[in-house]
């Protein structure tokens, strides 16, 4: 029987998990107090994890750049915060990259409801008020 997920995404999850609660918990720099880490990818001789994050007021990779930053010059920390508390042999390095997915996301929500709004616009100016 097959499992249901491969190594490589079950320590991507957990990865994803960790990194969480460490970058909460154990970082103080005020620059990644609104960081949310929404995936990790995993290379498959688990040396690598490239670990995606938002940031909640960055839609950007250039305004999410600091943050960034802060958080590959931190990838050592955390990484050996990880080995510590877990049980694998080898935890992967740790790079880090902003998830521009989220503002892709909420800018295609925004194009939808202005088409959304001109389509019930035109609609309702087009309607007769004596067939209803």
């Amino acid at each position: 029987m097959a499992k249901e997920y491969s190594r490589t995404e079950r320590v991507g999850d957990m990865l994803q998990r960790e990194l969480a609660s460490l970058i909460q918990t154990e970082m103080r720099d005020p620059r990644v107090a609104m960081v949310n880490i929404t995936g990790a990818q995993v290379s498959r001789d688990l040396s690598h994890a490239r670990v995606f994050f938002t940031v909640l007021d960055a839609d950007t990779v250039e305004s999410a750049k600091p943050t960034t930053d802060v958080l590959n010059k931190a990838s050592g920390f955390l990484r050996a915060q990880i080995a510590k508390d877990s049980t694998m042999r080898t935890v992967p390095s740790l790079r880090f990259v902003f998830d521009e997915s989220v503002g892709r996301g909420r800018h295609l929500e925004g194009l939808i409801r202005r088409a959304k709004e001109a389509d019930q616009a035109l609609s309702g100016a087009n309607s007769d008020p004596d067939e209803e």
